[in-house]
């Protein structure tokens, strides 16, 4: 794959392209994810915050609407036009975001997620996705994705150029695992970074309309109304799993320690600790 190629589709390089010169305001939100990594999830906490917990405010529009992809064809104009607060969301490399997002205009949600997890969960997605190349099997996904010959590239890259820059940006650090084990102070954490001040019963209501299975069944926020030919839905869905430790039914021994030592070197000079299993709190 060719760089541009493993962060958007082929015909989509222009496009990403010219993102870097897009003009940002302080009222713009962006949350940025590696694939597979709690993208949507965040996608649907961002517009309840902004609805303050109401999840009627915008039952007109799917979330792919409210909160549209920035490296999507003819995502510039409507960034443009769209009245502030603009929320959008990316899985682009920094090295690609638009320039004032550098210079501490507007503000940066990153959601990571533990790697093995990340691998398992996108390899179960490239059933689903249209417009990615199925693999021959696990063994197979997992060399490509350790080699960073996927769609959005090397994971190791990605969360270590945007660790390294962080102080560049308005920037919030938060885990999948951690809104798995209590989303309600994830819930407080983003309200707090973005000056949101909820009630406790608009953060409650937040957090129960981004539980797992409450968007799992709302077509608004699952992505079920997404084109056949962009993904497949007699093959999967959006959100399949959305726990911790699911690499354990994948991973032989063999390949977990390997991923282990690559782990261990790629993110040497990077404190950041992730949860490889957990008990969601009750």
């Amino acid at each position: 794959l060719d760089r541009e190629q493993r962060y958007t589709r082929p015909w989509q390089v222009k496009e990403v392209e010219q993102i870097k010169n897009w003009e940002v305001r302080d009222s713009d939100i962006f949350g940025v994810t590696y694939p597979k990594s709690g993208t949507i999830w965040l996608q649907q906490i961002l517009i309840l915050i902004e609805a303050k917990g109401d999840l009627t405010a915008t039952k007109d529009e799917n979330n792919v609407t409210r909160v549209p992809w920035i490296e999507v064809i003819g995502g510039e104009k409507k960034f443009l036009l769209e009245p502030s607060p603009r929320l959008r969301m990316t899985h682009l490399p920094y090295s690609l975001l638009p320039a004032g997002l550098k210079q501490k205009k507007g503000k940066v949600i990153y959601v990571a997620r533990n790697p093995k997890d990340v691998l398992v969960s996108f390899y179960h997605f490239h059933d689903y996705g249209v417009f990615l190349e199925t693999p021959k099997d696990f063994n197979d996904f997992y060399e490509k994705f350790m080699d960073g010959q996927v769609f959005g590239s090397s994971w190791f890259e990605h969360i270590k150029a945007y660790h390294t820059h962080r102080d560049e940006m308005n920037f919030l650090y938060i885990t999948y695992e951690e809104m798995i084990q209590d989303l309600r102070s994830v819930v407080k954490r983003i309200c707090a970074f973005l000056e949101k001040d909820l009630t406790d019963l608009e953060i409650d209501n937040v957090v129960e309309h981004s539980r797992f299975d409450s968007m799992r069944h709302n077509n608004k926020a699952n992505y079920r109304t997404v084109s056949d030919q962009i993904l497949n839905h007699k093959k999967g869905t959006f959100l399949r799993k959305g726990s911790v430790g699911d690499w354990k039914n994948h991973f032989t021994v063999a390949q977990s320690e390997h991923f282990d030592k690559v782990f261990k070197e790629e993110m040497k000079d990077i404190p950041l600790f992730f949860s490889w299993d957990i008990t969601p709190k009750k």
